[in-house]
């Protein structure tokens, strides 16, 4: 039981002060860089998905 309370006693403290949070500016412009980067890395998906269909149905001749 002194194990677990000597882990969460220093684990307290390390995130109280040795941990350096962001600050809100940086919060946000690091959730912009994330939710533009997912936009487009979901836009190259869907493009290779619909160059694999149409390559799909040219070679089977299907639609």
């Amino acid at each position: 039981m002194d194990k677990i309370k000597l882990y969460l006693r220093e684990s307290y403290n390390e995130l109280v002060h040795k941990v350096t949070w962001p600050t809100w500016p940086m919060l946000q412009s690091n959730t912009i860089l994330v939710i533009v980067a997912s936009i487009i890395f979901a836009l190259l998906i869907l493009g290779m998905d619909a160059v694999s269909k149409f390559a799909t149905n040219l070679i089977y001749g299907i639609g």
